[in-house]
């Protein structure tokens, strides 16, 4: 267990890169395995050329057992030259300046942000005070010209009122001092002269200002004469209101001043009235905020804004869109809506409600160092998962069906020095691209497992264009370096065309061989990615609510729906409020990959979590809010923009004809539909998108429903009405399932592999492919004779020249090699007799089907048609 330097301390110390001098630790294994390992001081002191190295450009080292210098002896150690090993110490010390210099940076940059973010809330501030205190102004002012118009216009209404009482009590009086109106009437074009004596009392008619025709010619008109005054129209006010009237009479009393008549007064009200329903200043409007989100209907727009629905509805029947009540308007017509009628637009969008779900970046002073997450990529059955089995000492590759990864793995591994490490397995197979993709961006580091036999594969590629896209660091683990037929070199020389350089090779990406099986270069591997991560200086603040990514997510049977997630800040608890995705939920519970309760998991940590209401979709980010209220707020927002965009998708028929042809076209499509219920949320994706891509023009799969968890009676009777059978990718239905699939005759088939999913499917949809037809041509004949048969027609005396005539063939009649007519072959005879085939060199006599323009010399052409099953392409 231990060396000579053991003897003088007594108890195991761990194995550690900050030990002092140098010794050979025996370390053991499982299986009474055990391994020799040599422990030495990773020495950081920087190596100057010319002031500490000499005269070779070598760094002068004390001398080790047998004169070797301690730089020859890690070296040795490590099967590189004392200058390789001079270059990587330079190269990591660079590293970790330039990683000093864009910390610096960033935190430069942060401040700058924080300043101007600061500036910008403080002006906006001010701004909004200060249209506040305009919109109060203006409000103020124009309260104050409302109050005054009403005192001016009340004023005005008091002295008319005023100067009408007057003026009716001045026409109501008799005129005394006039002359009687024969006496005007004698000399019409003079002005009467004033007299003293009494005059007879004017009638009403005169009293309104109007003419009484009297008798007696020209003579002085008596009492008896003048028209009895009618008191009830006095009463009445009947000289008030005919007093404006224009006449004779009044133009020679000298009267000219002339008031409108009431009839001209209520014109001109009726016109002003119209004017302001017109115009809508028929009052004094009262501008206010108008909150317009995406989408409004036009009632609550109206009770918005406190105007009449029926005003809003008039508004857009003149901008040329019918529309009721209960219709929905957009932002835009919203808006222009609001302006038309003078209030203040609030654009405000339904995606408000998340603003603060995810907080910004901690302050650095809050940060602690925080375990790499690794995420293992490569094609598959490069073991992958047996490379994690050696780290862990586990065994997950017996229990997979098939051998293969079908959905992602989080472990954390804790090594012998105490640190910790994140491990991602994700699944190799091409139906699973999604699944590496979330892989890939939610790790820090990418381990590429390339098998030593098997060189860089399709998927191999493909888990490189993800860790590229993601931007993060990768370490090339050979594997099966055990194998007789390894070729470590040749992987390296293969992934120099997709530009990963090793160091080996002078580049910045580490290699390490390894062998899963042998458990080979396992210290290796461990020791790059803590240097790795080192290089990354990764940190988090775990002082917060936590945030992460859900890594996958599934329905299981007794507990509900459980989602595996991993913290990226912050430390979840449980009885913390959770959004993920659509969904949301208090945690019941946190399990590790043990199976082990825990009360709280802080950064870098992967946990399933209990207690949500869903299974959410894998890659989602998650975070934990305030209260229920903002958690139900959010989801219910997404699951309503979910909705959406499924109705937007579904629906519309469309009306015009590119749609109606395009549609058309799409029902011509044979369609193939499937219910797909899976073990994990992952794994049900990723067999919707390999279903999806099988298929062509003629034919296609549609997925109606995936879903996490058993097969129930929902399910059925939701295939029942689609005339879809149901795939079980390891999953089973519990017995009413069953009962109920078989009495409405649903088929359910179970699944444990994705190929056989594939493979059926593909092997359905070629069946409803319909067959290529080929034609094989049997033989020629020439007619050297045309006979006329009674009931039969004409009928060719024939002789095969090439090949056999089978009756019921199909034929081209040639006439100077030109097809004439082309159709099927009714009658073949030898004799007198009905044969079947004619072979070449024979004669016979042929008929055609519903033809009989054949002549003499024609070439008859036999060929049968052939049926051959179609293939899907791969």
């Amino acid at each position: 267990m231990s060396d000579a330097d053991d003897n003088n301390n007594s108890g195991r110390r761990p194995m550690s890169l900050k030990r002092s001098g140098s010794g050979t630790v025996q370390q053991s294994f499982a299986r009474g395995r055990s391994k020799a390992v040599v422990v030495e001081t990773k020495r950081k002191r920087a190596v100057t050329p010319g002031k500490d190295t000499g005269p070779q450009g070598k760094k002068p080292q004390g001398k080790g057992k047998g004169g070797e210098s301690a730089l020859a002896a890690k070296a040795r150690q490590l099967g590189l030259s004392e200058e390789e090993l001079v270059a990587r110490q330079r190269a990591i010390q660079r590293a970790r300046a330039e990683a000093a210099e864009r910390e610096e940076k960033k935190k430069r940059d942060e401040q700058d942000r924080t300043r101007r973010a600061e500036e910008e809330r403080k002006a906006l501030e001010e701004q909004r005070e200060r249209v506040a205190r305009e919109e109060e102004e203006a409000r103020r002012r124009e309260e104050q010209a409302r109050i005054d118009a009403e005192a001016e216009a009340a004023r005005k209404a008091e002295e008319a009122r005023l100067r009408e009482e007057q003026e009716a009590r001045r026409k109501s009086q008799p005129k005394s001092d006039s002359k009687p109106a024969p006496a005007r009437r004698e000399k019409p074009s003079s002005k009467p002269a004033p007299t003293a004596e009494p005059a007879s009392p004017p009638s009403a008619l005169e009293a309104m200002g109007g003419r009484v025709k009297r008798k007696g010619g020209g003579g002085g008109a008596g009492p008896a004469a003048a028209a009895p005054a009618k008191p009830a129209a006095k009463a009445k006010g009947g000289d008030n209101r005919r007093r404006g009237k224009l006449t004779i009479q009044n133009i020679l009393d000298g009267d000219e001043e002339r008031q409108r008549s009431l009839a001209s007064v209520r014109r001109a009200r009726e016109r002003e009235k119209q004017r302001r329903m017109d115009t809508g200043t028929g009052r004094d409007k009262i501008a206010r905020e108008v909150i317009v989100p995406e989408a409004i209907t036009v009632s609550d727009l109206a009770n918005r804004m406190a105007e009449r629905a029926v005003d809003v509805i008039k508004l857009l029947m003149k901008q040329g869109q019918m529309v009721r009540q209960n219709d929905i308007l957009d932002a835009d017509t919203a808006e222009l809506v609001v302006e038309e009628f003078g209030h203040i637009v609030k654009r405000v969008s339904e995606a408000d409600v998340e603003e603060g779900f995810i907080a910004e970046d901690d302050a650095e002073e809050t940060k602690v160092s925080r375990p790499p997450v690794v995420a293992v990529m490569g094609h598959v059955d490069h073991g992958k998962t047996s490379l994690l089995d050696a780290l862990r000492s586990t065994d997950v590759v017996a229990g997979e069906a098939g051998g293969i990864t079908q959905h992602i793995g989080a472990y954390q591994v804790q090594l012998g020095s105490g640190e910790k490490i994140t491990f991602l397995d994700t699944p190799g197979h091409a139906a699973f691209s999604a699944m590496r993709s979330r892989g890939a961006q939610a790790t820090d580091i990418v381990i590429l497992v390339v098998a030593a036999d098997d060189s860089v594969m399709p998927q191999t590629i493909e888990a490189i264009n993800h860790a590229k896209a993601a931007g993060t660091p990768m370490i090339v683990a050979v594997n099966k370096c055990d194998k007789p037929d390894s070729d470590p070199n040749r992987v390296l020389t293969d992934l120099l065309q997709h530009e990963i350089v090793v160091e080996a090779m002078s580049g910045e990406t580490q290699s390490v061989n390894v062998s899963a099986l042998k458990r080979q270069g396992l210290d290796e591997l461990t020791e790059a990615i803590t240097l790795q991560a080192e290089l990354l200086d990764l940190k988090a603040n775990a002082e917060r609510e936590a945030e992460g990514v859900v890594i996958e997510s599934q329905v299981d049977k007794g507990r509900g729906p459980v989602a595996t997630v991993l913290v990226r800040r912050g430390t979840l608890q449980r009885g913390d409020i959770v959004v993920a995705g659509s969904q949301w939920g208090r945690v019941r519970a946190l399990v590790n990959e043990r199976g082990q309760q825990l009360s709280d998991a802080g950064p870098s940590v992967p946990v399933e979590i209990l207690g949500l209401d869903g299974a959410p979709e894998p890659g989602e980010v998650f975070a934990v809010v305030e209260n229920e209220a903002r958690a139900r707020e959010i989801a219910e927002y997404r699951q309503r923009k979910v909705r959406d965009a499924s109705g937007v998708v579904s629906g519309g028929a469309g009306a015009s004809l590119e749609q109606m042809m395009a549609r058309l076209k799409q029902d011509q499509v044979q369609e193939m539909p499937l219910l797909v219920k899976a073990d994990v949320q992952g794994s049900a994706e990723a067999i919707k998108q390999s279903l999806e891509k099988i298929g062509n023009d003629e034919v296609r799969a549609r997925v109606i429903h995936t879903a996490p968890g058993g097969v129930n009676e929902s399910d059925v009777l939701l295939a029942k009405s689609s005339g879809a059978p149901i795939f079980a990718f390891n999953v089973r239905a519990n017995k009413q399932a069953r009962e109920l699939a078989e009495a409405e005759g649903v088929e359910i088939r179970y699944y444990s592999v994705i190929y056989d999913v594939i493979d059926d499917v593909r092997g359905t949809m070629e069946g409803m492919l319909a067959p290529e037809k080929r034609e094989d041509f049997i033989g020629y004949a020439e007619i050297l004779e045309v006979f006329n048969i009674t009931k039969v027609g004409k009928v060719g005396g024939c002789r095969v020249t090439e090949g056999v005539v089978k009756r019921g063939c199909g034929v081209r009649l040639l006439r100077d090699d030109t097809v004439i007519h082309e159709g099927e072959l009714k009658t073949l005879k030898r004799f007198k007799d009905e044969v079947p085939e004619v072979r070449a060199g024979t004669e016979c006599g042929m008929a055609f089907e519903n033809y009989d323009d054949i002549q003499k010399g024609d070439q008859i052409e036999c060929f049968e048609v052939v049926e051959i099953a179609r293939k899907l392409e791969e």
